[in-house]
């Protein structure tokens, strides 16, 4: 159906040209809002009529007639009809429709992939800080990272997968004091724990007993190793730096097992500190002043953010001569951009929305080449937890959080990446653990993995007859492939790269969570409608070969999202 759809595009084209120049790089299908319409739905007529001073009515008969008289359209079309002022619809022949199958079956996994384009697009998610455990807040980001990675994959982005961490700021200091303090043998209650004079931030130590665990490594001079480091304790309490490295890439180390847990993994661990012992932030400051973008005043050190559309002002060094947060930003996305990344996707929480301004005006007034609104931002919102009816709570600090890897143990890698994925980013989620355990219709990646296994089930079911596999599918007649269900089944399969193409330009991967659903109910009506291991061998032939083709299609689906694609349920 897909060349179908080409060729009968490019006569559209042709003959829209001929009424405009020009006209023809327009030329486009839409889907009719109501499924008896029509297949397709052309709203050319009512585009041009304005333009071209002609009534759009009159103008769609025009178009019409034309259409009707190319080759393309007498090969693949069944009606045109005109409707209200001017709208074409169309409708196929089930020949159009059929091709489908076969264009599913010879190209398999790769179905609903382009051609590689030469470009690079760099992908940064989760990035953690190396504090404590991924909470369910992470889960949603790896989950949302590593699907929009596999969307541009898709489209022939050659994907890099990068994690950025904060490894020498306060929150690595408090987590050093915290863990010292514990292997000293103090706990969270003590005297010293909550005001500590070497340290002004120990109102904020880290009360959850990973802490105590940390510790107690620590004292047992334990060799931890994580995918970016690795290091080996030497037991001394009064070693500040030595408990710092330790609890770094032990807590890099947890993080490593959620994601392992998650089936993810990434092709770089990036330091915020390589960007000052690199040089990267100081350079990009003085570039930035050496651009006359910065001024001083009360003496601190400004960007013009405001040049750039920013509401006012920031601060980039403070008083005290330390940056701001935003200026490593900066100075990172500089180097992202030398690294050859003509595509930059950063995906965060929502609490990050205050920083994008002012790193697009960074970036902006260090004059390198970087285009505006580099790099895109993906922003979510965090995720609340309901089990047995009741929500639980997520207290970082207190370290009773849910963590990804509690999420994953109380149901399941698959289950937590569709779910956390069946929604808008920035829309709140409510995971509902008891739903996603549930084995009913009421549990999507339940109700999409069944509809797969469903249809192994049934070809299993063949080949026990002595039926063939699927490889001896691709070549049969299709011509059987009448009923409207079948028909309605074969118009959504051939939906499915463009589906594709579409959520990898919006950064939607829900995109592919709601069209998987959708081909799963069309499939189960299909099921419902026609018994497909029938007497009559050509049919047979024809009904296997179409749900074959949807089983290839659901889990070319699911494996965008990192989910199975059971054979057995």
């Amino acid at each position: 159906m897909l060349s179908a759809k080409q060729e009968l595009l490019a006569a559209l084209a042709a003959e829209l040209d001929k009424l405009s120049p020009g006209a023809g790089a327009k030329a486009a299908f839409e889907s009719p809002k109501v499924a008896a319409h029509g297949d397709f739905a052309c709203t050319a007529a009512m585009q041009l009529a304005k333009p071209l001073k002609q009534n759009p009515r009159a103008l769609g008969e025009q178009l019409k007639a034309a259409l009707e008289a190319t080759a393309a359209f007498q090969r693949w079309v069944a009606a045109i009809e005109i409707a209200g002022p001017g709208f074409l619809n169309i409708r196929l022949l089930p020949a159009a429709k059929q091709q489908v199958v076969q264009e599913v079956l010879a190209q398999g996994p790769q179905f609903g992939y382009q051609p590689e384009r030469g470009e690079k697009i760099l992908v940064e998610f989760v990035s953690a800080n190396p504090t404590g455990p991924l909470h369910v807040g992470h889960g949603r980001q790896a989950a949302l990272g590593d699907a929009i990675c596999n969307l541009y994959a898709s489209q022939g982005w050659n994907v890099h997968r990068e994690f950025y961490y904060n490894d020498a700021g306060v929150q690595i200091d408090t987590l050093t004091k915290s863990t010292q303090l514990r292997a000293k043998g103090f706990k969270p209650g003590d005297d010293c724990w909550p005001v500590d004079p070497e340290n002004p931030a120990a109102k904020n130590f880290y009360n959850g007993d990973y802490i105590q665990d940390i510790a107690d490594a620590f004292k047992a001079r334990a060799t931890v190793q994580a995918d970016d480091r690795a290091f080996t304790a030497n037991g001394d309490v009064e070693d500040y730096d030595n408990i710092r490295q330790f609890a770094v890439a032990y807590l890099r180390n947890e993080q490593d097992k959620d994601l392992q847990a998650f089936h993810l993994k990434f092709n770089e661990y990036y330091l915020e500190s390589s960007l000052y012992t690199n040089g990267h932030v100081e350079a990009t400051v003085q570039r930035l002043i050496a651009n006359g973008k910065t001024y001083e005043q009360d003496g601190a050190l400004w960007l013009k953010s405001t040049d750039y559309g920013d509401d006012k002002d920031r601060v980039m060094r403070k008083q005290d001569g330390n940056y701001t947060y935003f200026v490593p930003d900066v100075a990172y996305h500089i180097q992202k951009f030398k690294r050859g990344f003509t595509k930059v996707v950063n995906i965060q929480g929502t609490d990050h929305h205050g920083t994008i301004a002012r790193v697009w005006a960074g970036l902006q007034a260090a004059d390198v080449g970087i285009p505006q609104g580099y790099p895109d931002y993906v922003l979510h919102t965090m995720v609340r937890v309901v089990r047995g009816g009741e929500e639980v709570k997520i207290s970082k600090r207190a370290g009773s959080y849910v963590t990804l890897r509690d999420l994953i143990e109380w149901t399941s890698k698959d289950a937590v990446r569709f779910f956390l994925l069946s929604r808008k980013p920035d829309t709140e989620y409510t995971f509902d653990v008891d739903l996603a355990v549930a084995q009913n219709n009421d549990n999507p990646v339940y109700y999409v993995q069944y509809a797969h296994a469903r249809i192994c089930s049934v070809l299993r079911g063949w080949a026990e007859q002595g039926g063939g596999d699927v490889a001896t599918l691709k070549d049969v007649d299709l011509s059987a492939l009448q009923g409207p269900q079948a028909q309605a089944l074969m118009l959504l399969l051939a939906k499915y790269p463009e589906m594709l193409t579409a959520a990898a330009a919006d950064n939607a991967p829900h995109d592919v969570t709601f069209y998987l659903r959708e081909l799963a109910a069309s499939y189960h009506s299909y099921y419902d409608a026609e018994r497909i291991l029938v007497d009559d061998e050509a049919v047979k032939l024809a009904r296997l070969a179409l749900v074959a083709a949807t089983a290839q299609v659901l889990a070319n689906g699911l494996a965008v999202l990192g989910v199975s694609a059971p054979e057995r349920m």
